[in-house]
């Protein structure tokens, strides 16, 4: 395997660098100094200096105004992303533009890709289902043909940003068992939110659809649009883990460094270097089964396994990894780490969102476990 990446994924990754540095993590809003949702819509100021920088249409075409990338470029932005706590749908709208693109007709493509790309229009997904990504999420959704439009009944539960996104991709399942993406636009007739809240504080949306009638033109019916979809949305949680993780890490090391007992940095310790040590083991998994998964989202290469394999092996590492990271950085920071004058409490909010978001360890280890039998060797 090689990952060395492309001068034009490493001048993505180089330009969300330089958007993010004025990023403070410690100013990120606090969901133990909050009551209900930190904030009541997202960093549209960071939104602003993404589109300018043409990060938002990292994955579009040229004829949409885009770089043509792929999603190890969008990987490598949500890495950066993930470092900073940044506060915008950066995974969820570029995810849906990339299935736009690929999967969409030539009516949404024409009214949402170059907008979007612009930073006009924004795009959330209800990828969750209705237990939190342990079962398909097109299963909590039923569409229906109606003429020349779609019936949408069901509900989809923790839909980030819903309050804020113009469209939420809805997947839903028809009566013949296929898979298909509804775009709901905000305050649709017969869409309905209930306010929820994520670990890290975010707003997030129980999604009611009660016969929403939603036009052809805005719902794709290609074969494998949401399997695709839902792999991009689950491989770029692993890259925004990755990204956290990696910061956390560093932190540790910094405080360690400093922090002295009985006249030494607490780092020369031998049970302080041995835990390091593990956590930078996991941070490179996740970083390995990440390219892994990205790679085969972005290229189809075949493999012993679908796609879904690699990326259900990505999730695992990186829901579990993500974890240790930061239990790990707070018992070695003590009661320091509690600090809520201290970035620290953010992060480990911020990563149980991550580890649970899209489904845990848990969840995708019973998904591997069906990829390995049904490809098993006959």
């Amino acid at each position: 395997m090689d990952f060395t990446f492309t001068e034009e994924q490493q001048a993505a990754a180089e330009a969300a660098r330089g958007v993010f540095a004025d990023v403070a993590p410690d100013a990120v809003p606090s969901p133990t100094l909050s009551r209900g949702a930190v904030a009541d819509d997202f960093d549209r100021a960071l939104w602003g200096r993404l589109a300018d920088a043409d990060l938002l249409s990292l994955l579009l075409d040229p004829e949409f105004g885009g770089a043509g990338l792929d999603a190890v470029a969008l990987c490598l932005l949500l890495r950066e992303a993930g470092k900073v706590l940044a506060r915008v749908p950066l995974l969820e709208s570029s995810a849906a533009l990339a299935a736009v693109q690929a999967y969409g007709g030539a009516e949404l493509k024409s009214a949402l890709l170059a907008r979007a790309g612009r930073g006009e229009v924004v795009l959330t997904v209800a990828a969750q289902g209705r237990t939190g990504g342990h079962d398909p999420a097109e299963q909590a959704v039923t569409a229906r043909p109606d003429g020349d439009g779609w019936i949408l009944a069901g509900v989809q539960t923790t839909v980030p940003w819903v309050y804020d996104a113009d469209y939420t991709v809805v997947p839903a399942h028809t009566d013949a068992d296929r898979s298909v993406l509804a775009l709901v636009p905000r305050g649709h007739e017969g869409a309905l939110a209930a306010e929820q809240f994520a670990t890290n504080g975010e707003r997030l949306g129980e999604l009611r659809l009660e016969s929403a009638r939603v036009p052809e033109g805005y719902v794709i019916a290609a074969e494998g649009a949401w399997e695709w979809l839902r792999e991009l949305l689950t491989t770029g949680t692993c890259a925004l883990a990755l990204g956290l993780g990696e910061r956390v890490l560093r932190m540790t090391g910094e405080y360690t460094a400093k922090r002295e007992q009985f006249g030494h940095p607490i780092a020369t310790f031998q049970v302080v270097a041995v835990q390091a040590a593990d956590r930078y083991i996991d941070l490179r998994a996740m970083e390995a089964t990440l390219w892994q998964a990205a790679w085969r989202i972005s290229s189809g290469a075949p493999g012993a396994l679908p796609a879904a394999g690699d990326v259900a092996v990505a999730k695992i590492w990186a829901a579990e990894g993500v974890r240790r990271v930061v239990q790990t950085a707070h018992h070695l920071h003590g009661g320091f780490g509690a600090d809520v004058d201290y970035p620290l409490h953010r992060y480990h909010a911020w990563a149980k969102h991550l580890e649970l978001s899209l489904g845990p360890a848990a969840a995708h280890e019973e998904a591997l476990g069906d990829l390995l039998a049904a490809h098993a060797p006959v």
